[in-house]
């Protein structure tokens, strides 16, 4: 009898634990059971659940775009300064060769040239500044030739007309360009190629032979280094009066603006 009372003891007390744990499960399955239902059976959830999806897809989709536009102005930005930092450098041949190669035939040209100037330099330039290009080429050749204290015969056509005729007959041009140079009564050429041959050092090698002044910078006290003053016979008038014929008559001495040449430093 002990032995009956005890297995159905033990029977019994293994029913309760197992209706124990059913219960349990089945009370911890039982309140999530209707969410399911209730997810499964209303429409308007799965839509917002859809709704919602959708929007973190468009804002991922955003979030690429804007990388890649990012990517792209970064690109560009590291384009542009690598360009900056590193530019390229494009090699030109030098414009010193063409000009002497262009000097060269010039002055060794038998067409071109300047009787009675073999042992001088003339330049045949402008003192106007009616044209600014003009007028700094004819500077920066008076000051080539300054700075190596040579004299140099200037030859301004636009003080005396007969200058500019001379030139034009010289080179067969109806408007030469100025300045114009001659080294030894040979045509060197303008501007550009005396520029050239200063900066290669041709122009010196040609000038060894030339006396060099004494005193450089030394204004003259004639005519302030214009090269021209009035005329002395006729006082920059162009007329002088004829007492034979009593007569005003043109001054031989002077050009058409009344100057002649400087005798102090032209002479």
């Amino acid at each position: 009898m002990a032995e009956l009372d005890s297995s159905s003891t033990s029977s019994s007390s293994g029913s309760t634990f197992f209706n124990r744990s059913f219960t349990m499960h089945a009370n911890t399955a039982e309140p999530d059971a209707p969410k399911v239902h209730l997810l499964l059976n209303n429409p308007s959830s799965l839509n917002r659940a859809a709704s919602i999806s959708k929007i973190y897809n468009s804002i991922d989709s955003v979030k690429g775009k804007v990388k890649k536009l990012c990517n792209l102005f970064e690109s560009a930005k590291s384009s542009s300064t690598s360009t900056e930092l590193s530019p390229k450098v494009v090699l030109r041949p030098a414009k010193s060769i063409g000009y002497s190669s262009s000097f060269s035939l010039s002055f060794n040209n038998p067409l071109i040239r300047l009787p009675g100037t073999e042992d001088r330099i003339v330049v045949y330039l402008t003192s106007l500044r009616g044209i600014r290009r003009t007028y700094e080429d004819c500077y920066a050749v008076r000051m080539i030739f300054r700075g190596f204290r040579v004299w140099v015969d200037e030859r301004d056509v636009s003080m005396d007309s007969a200058y500019k005729k001379e030139l034009q007959s010289v080179l067969r041009k109806k408007n030469p360009s100025l300045p114009q140079v001659f080294i030894k009564g040979k045509y060197v050429g303008g501007a550009d190629v005396i520029k050239s041959m200063f900066e290669v050092g041709e122009l010196a090698k040609i000038l060894e032979d030339f006396p060099r002044i004494q005193q450089p910078g030394l204004v003259c006290d004639c005519c302030g280094d214009v090269r021209f003053v009035p005329c002395g016979n006729c006082s920059g008038s162009r007329k002088v009066f004829d007492e034979d014929e009593g007569l005003l008559k043109r001054c031989l001495e002077c050009n058409e603006n009344g100057l002649i040449r400087c005798p102090n430093c032209c002479s």
